[in-house]
């Protein structure tokens, strides 16, 4: 099994501050785990606030692959996450 680290940067509709109550929300952790997502941090930009950064650990490929089902996008979105602003980039440590 190999491990993944996968980095979003993405903009906001809502303030960080809103966003994160629904990220570190009680039903986003249980679907972290159902899922097999790790998050090892979130936090918003230095000069822009509703710029933020997200990074997860999952085994390789599992990130992409939740973050591509429509129904985890309209999820998200719901959440004040902007979508068509996501960047992501995958990291492996081997």
């Amino acid at each position: 099994m190999t491990i993944e680290t996968t980095v979003f940067t993405f903009q906001i509709s809502n303030t960080f501050e809103e966003w994160a109550k629904i990220f570190d929300s009680p039903e986003i952790d249980e679907f972290h785990k159902t899922v097999g997502l790790t998050p090892l941090y979130r936090g918003k930009g230095l000069t822009d606030s509703k710029e933020v950064i997200v990074i997860h650990q999952a085994e390789e490929g599992v990130a992409k692959h939740i973050f591509s089902d429509p129904e985890t996008i309209k999820n998200i979105e719901a959440g004040g996450h902007i979508y068509s602003t996501t960047k992501i980039t995958s990291w492996l440590s081997d």
